[in-house]
């Protein structure tokens, strides 16, 4: 049935308005066969096991980003044809030595569900953010640019990287659509769809994992808030130069164009209805599936009350999810057998101060999925002082927010284990921050990511490649940026 959906017709929406009642049906009988087949299994999902793997199945996932990085260059039209090919037979041959090596279904059957919740999460988002039409009334001068992705940056703490990402990606690239450049879409990458949300549990992943295993919501921000104004603001600087220094080397047509001032516009408000169920449903952790099938719900209710003028005015597709889903579904499979070794090693990476952590957790963030690297990181760092994630009173303990004495607790905890002292806290925070910031280092560093340049394409946008993100602007601008942080706060 679902092959119905994902026919060639489903890019341009086709299937979609021409089949209600078939669309329903089809996500209607997923839901419940999901529910159903999590339901049962949900025990199998509790206390993974985590078996060490041969090294030679990181390979896949080797050659995965190998491809996405290398083939839009070596032949283009080849891999836009045939990535889903690639994608899926990497993953299946990780499947299969999981099934049939490790004997060990449980831990495919994890991340399985983790995929799942990626992509509804992602998706329902993409649809419901595509039936807000917004235009603004203002120019596209550097300094406008600058408020804009300022704003962005807050409003990622409110509404997630992804939400901001969504809804304020279009809007964006109709303001400066006469001189869009590919700078102009990474640089919204780096601060809106990743480096803004470092405040809150809800800006990011990782943070909103910390704050189930007990990190109080308000507690990032009190000690993260001065690094985040410090890192955006520098940010910004970068991109107000260069912004400048092209948009002074535009013609004078071209500038006046870009400095007309247009009616603001607003469409499909209804829309946030769906945005706030969306974001209310991230909380849910019970039943499973649940919360994934709200999702779909305010999706669907979404595009199905969305008047097609607003789609059309958007020029809202559905080949960026598709591509997202496709590519992510390789890389979430591919890469379980680095996460598992990085689980099963992370303490004896020699890695003991908040430095080392802040680039540690950063740099494989920067590829693998920046929120199982966190918790990896954070299990270590608490096992470095002998101390257990999952223990109140130990989190207590590393947050700084009770001391060893008036817990009644050894200090340290275990023979050999450090001390807990006034700067503990320091280890919770180099990895929040190396997790939140670094995910803007690639394509692949935060799920916004593939999507905005995704987005962008379609717009007709000329994106830089992958190896052209990282060494255009990752090592010259954020790197650079990221050591000035290192310096000032975890030297």
């Amino acid at each position: 049935m679902c092959s119905e959906v994902f026919s060639q017709d489903m890019p341009n929406g086709l299937f979609m308005k021409t089949n209600r009642r078939r669309v329903l049906l089809i996500f209607g009988s997923l839901a419940v066969l999901l529910f159903a087949v999590f339901t049962l299994l949900e025990h199998e999902l509790e206390g993974v096991r985590i078996i060490p793997v041969n090294a030679w199945f990181v390979v896949p996932f080797i050659v995965l980003l190998g491809s996405i990085a290398l083939m839009p260059f070596v032949n283009r039209h080849w891999w836009e044809n045939n990535y889903p090919n690639v994608s899926f037979a990497l993953g299946f041959i990780v499947v299969f030595y999981y099934l049939f090596d490790l004997h060990n279904g449980a831990r495919f059957l994890l991340t399985s569900y983790e995929y799942i919740s990626f992509i509804s999460l992602i998706g329902s988002l993409f649809v419901v953010a595509g039936g807000i039409h917004i235009r603004i009334r203002g120019k596209a001068s550097p300094l406008e640019n600058v408020g804009l992705l300022g704003t962005g940056a807050v409003i990622s703490n409110l509404l997630g990287t992804t939400g901001a990402s969504m809804i304020l990606i279009r809007p964006y690239l109709r303001t400066n659509k006469y001189r869009i450049r590919p700078y102009h879409v990474v640089f919204f990458i780096f601060i809106v769809s990743n480096i803004g949300g470092a405040l809150t549990p809800i800006g990011d992943p990782p943070l909103f994992l910390g704050y189930l295993k007990g990190v109080p919501f308000f507690w990032i921000i009190t000690r993260v808030s001065h690094i985040w104004a410090l890192t955006v603001g520098l940010v910004l600087l970068v991109f107000f130069v260069v912004d400048y220094y092209y948009f002074e080397k535009e013609k004078h047509v071209i500038r006046a164009a870009a400095a007309h001032v247009e009616e603001p516009e607003v469409n499909g408000l209804h829309n946030i209805v769906f945005l706030l169920i969306i974001l209310g449903a991230v909380f849910i952790e019970k039943p499973i599936m649940v919360r994934e099938i709200i999702m779909w719900g305010a999706a669907l209710a979404s595009y199905y009350t969305t008047k097609d003028d607003i789609h059309k005015k958007n020029e809202f597709n559905f080949i960026p999810i598709k591509e997202v889903a496709i590519l992510f579904a390789g890389i979430f499979a591919t890469m379980i057998p680095a996460l598992d070794w990085l689980e099963l090693n992370a303490e004896q990476l020699g890695v003991v101060t908040p430095a080392q952590y802040f680039w540690g957790t950063g740099v494989l963030s920067s590829f693998l999925d920046n929120a199982p690297t966190y918790l990896n990181f954070l299990s270590a760092a608490f096992g470095l002082h002998g101390a257990s994630v999952d223990n109140p009173e130990h989190m207590s303990l590393m947050l700084g927010l009770a001391s060893s004495e008036a817990l009644k607790l050894p200090n340290p905890l275990q023979p050999g284990a450090f001390q807990f002292t006034g700067e503990t806290w320091r280890y919770v925070q180099a990895i929040s921050l190396g997790a939140v910031f670094f995910g803007a280092n690639t394509y692949i560093g935060n799920g916004p990511n593939f999507m905005v340049k995704s987005i962008a394409e379609q717009s007709k946008v000329d994106c830089p490649s992958f190896f052209g993100y990282i060494f255009k602007y990752t090592i010259p601008v954020l790197i650079p940026i990221f050591v000035v942080v290192w310096y000032f706060f975890f030297r």
